[in-house]
């Protein structure tokens, strides 16, 4: 039996398989346990499979491709408007194919393992930051009921634990408890220097981050965490790169009225986040004379609040930053605005 394509609705035990004829007709519809996948796709001559651009969606992409097999990654977003009424495994499978069916479907390509390996110090990195903040929140709360009040931020954690411990309305258990969520804070700051001492590491190794550090409000961090991430060749133009990371507007337009909204917030949570944080800080020192402070964003400064221009010169970042990986090129400095 031959396939025209295969779908798989991956799970963590059981798959669930798809196929269709060059009709589009459904010739197999099964489900199969994960150690019968391979065995059940060795056996098949060479055809086009499809998945979920979803969690171990790249490793089985890799197995597939080493059978000779042609993989195509969807990403969830697109499959999800062909699910049928009631939302199973056999349906979602069946939506794979629907969607994989559309000669204009985008896909996303399959990562290589060193790709996925060098992305894990980011990320790792990224919880470890995550989970430092929900300590520190859950310090400050627990101080408050207690009637201490503190500021925001890692650097204030130090006078809050003083200022607990020397209170002497605070029972020995609460303060016993207060000393292990410093300590454990604590810990997390050291794991947290040095992942970002790795970081800096491969960031000095590398030449597309040590070029992309020059561009005004990327650092070392946003930079090898873009060049560990992103791969040019998947965009066709800068503008299509931005909209990947979600920094171009939701567009609501009918009857040749166009209406453009807020920032979609698609693609990449984090790399969108860098970008952003990076264009407040370009604008916080943006004045006449500074080094990034250009024409064009002290004149949308003047007509624009400072968050709707932080967006926009995200935008404009991430553009220049496709520019550079595509083209290998250095950043050119703009000139500085009088």
């Amino acid at each position: 039996m031959e396939f025209k394509r295969i779908f798989i609705d991956t799970s963590k035990h059981v798959f669930t398989i798809h196929g269709v004829d060059d009709q589009e007709r459904p010739l197999l519809r099964r489900e199969i346990r994960r150690a019968q996948v391979e065995p059940f796709f060795v056996k098949l001559a060479p055809t086009e499979v499809v998945l979920e651009a979803c969690a171990g969606s790249h490793h089985w992409g890799r197995v597939l491709g080493g059978m000779g097999h042609r993989v195509r990654l969807i990403p969830p977003q697109y499959v999800k408007p062909f699910v049928k009424r009631s939302k199973n495994d056999r349906n979602d499978a069946e939506a794979i194919s629907e969607a994989a069916s559309r000669p204009t479907m985008r896909t996303v390509p399959v990562k290589s393992v060193d790709e996925q390996a060098a992305a894990i110090i980011v990320k790792h990195r990224e919880l470890l930051v995550n989970q430092r903040t929900q300590a520190i929140n859950a310090l400050r709360g627990h101080a408050a009921e207690f009637g201490i009040v503190a500021a925001k931020g890692c650097a204030n954690v130090s006078a809050l634990l003083v200022l607990l411990s020397a209170e002497e309305a605070i029972p020995a258990i609460a303060k016993a408890m207060f000393e292990q969520m410093g300590q454990h804070v604590t810990d997390l700051d050291a794991k947290i220097d040095a992942l970002e001492r790795q970081l800096l590491e491969q960031h000095k190794a590398n030449a597309v981050s040590k070029l992309l550090a020059a561009i005004p409000g990327v650092g070392a961090i946003t930079a090898i965490t873009m060049a560990l991430n992103v791969n040019p060749a998947n965009f066709e133009t800068g503008r299509h790169f931005a909209a990947w990371l979600g920094l171009t507007p939701r567009e609501h337009s009918t009857g040749g009225k166009h209406r453009m909204g807020k920032i979609s917030k698609a693609g990449n949570e984090r790399l969108r986040q860098l970008l952003v944080v990076g264009a407040m800080a370009v604008i916080r020192f943006a004045k006449p004379g500074s080094k990034s402070a250009t024409a064009w964003l002290l004149q949308l400064l003047e007509r624009k609040p400072r968050k709707v221009a932080a967006i926009a010169l995200a935008n404009k970042m991430a553009r220049i930053i496709w520019a550079m990986m595509a083209r290998g090129e250095a950043y050119r400095r703009q000139p500085v605005a009088a």
